[in-house]
């Protein structure tokens, strides 16, 4: 299994406090994908993190990701794509050390997105992902 990223001179590198939020391109090549379903700021019982605190919540779906990773038998080094969905685009640039801690990791291909809601008005921030696992 080999996972290459790519930054292409030609292309804009986004970066936020000092960090590249996100590969432009990654190829990858394997047996196995793991596709891990949003991931929100819910702790295991099911209670919200953080309600109105995007910087608690990112570390939760950050934890989220980490776990449903794990469960896989894939770490977050494994991620290749995740698609990031937040109800306040400018709070969440504000926090991207947080983001860093976990998704910067692997730096997968990344799309964020502002939404209007998500599934519950508490929730700020939603994570879906896509690794790649060792096979």
């Amino acid at each position: 299994m080999t996972i290459e990223k790519i930054q292409p001179a030609s292309l804009f590198k986004r970066n936020v406090g000092g960090h590249v939020l996100y590969s432009h391109v990654v190829v990858a090549s394997g047996e196995k994908l793991v596709f891990i379903s949003g991931q929100l700021a819910r702790d295991q019982n099911g209670d919200i993190v953080g309600p109105g605190d995007m910087r608690a919540q990112i570390r939760q779906v950050g934890e989220n990701l980490k776990n449903a990773l794990e469960a896989a038998g894939a770490t977050l080094h494994d991620l290749v794509k995740t698609t990031t969905f937040v109800t306040d685009i400018d709070e969440f640039f504000k926090h991207v050390d947080v983001r860093h801690d976990y998704l910067g990791v692997g730096l997968p291909a990344s799309t964020t997105v502002e939404v209007r809601r998500l599934s519950h008005p508490s929730l700020l921030v939603e994570i879906e992902a896509i690794a790649l696992l060792k096979t």
